[in-house]
């Protein structure tokens, strides 16, 4: 089973929540904030600055800031600075000598394409995807739309249910209830 470690969750929650301020927050107010003990704020916070996503400010109004906005960090980022880089085996993170068997294994190689395949999804999805997802859908703003630069008609919704969904009611699978955008 792939699973990010409980740091890494952490870090996406640490980060997001240093977006809610223009100014340094500290370790504590944060930790009371999200409901994480201190030391383990404190912690994510001093690997994230190594990392290059946050920085600290010492002194009296000491504290961290984001280093750049939340839809400039894909979770690839988060991931790599907390956990090291993204590699499904120990073939895949480019060391050798790592595996006993590496000489003889059929499948040498072949998880390399696996691993990128992962490493573009993680690199594709942003804390600021990851904060929007959080808000529940009826209470999400529509996204602006885009004008046109040439008259002529635009084009309007899809007649009809998507495939996907006539494909599930004519299968007789419950889709659950809808809820309006």
């Amino acid at each position: 089973m792939l699973r990010l470690s409980k740091l890494t969750d952490y870090a996406v929650v640490v980060l997001v929540r240093l977006s809610h301020a223009d100014t340094v927050q500290t370790s504590p107010g944060i930790a009371a904030s999200i409901g994480v003990p201190e030391p383990t704020v404190a912690k994510v916070l001093k690997t994230l600055a190594a990392g290059g996503l946050v920085a600290s400010q010492r002194g009296a109004r000491g504290g961290y800031r984001l280093m750049r906005q939340l839809a400039a960090i894909p979770i690839a980022d988060v991931i790599a600075a907390i956990d090291g880089p993204i590699a499904l085996t120990a073939c895949v993170d480019g060391t050798t000598g790592s595996c006993e068997s590496e000489s003889l294994c059929p499948v040498r190689g072949r998880w390399d394409p696996v691993n990128e395949a992962i490493h573009l999804a993680l690199s594709s999805i942003t804390l600021a995807d990851m904060q929007e997802a959080a808000i529940p859908r009826a209470f999400r703003l529509p996204a602006p739309r885009a004008t046109l630069l040439s008259p002529g008609p635009s084009p309007g919704p899809a007649s009809g249910p998507s495939p996907g969904l006539s494909a599930g009611l004519s299968n007789g699978l419950s889709t659950g209830p809808i809820a309006a955008e």
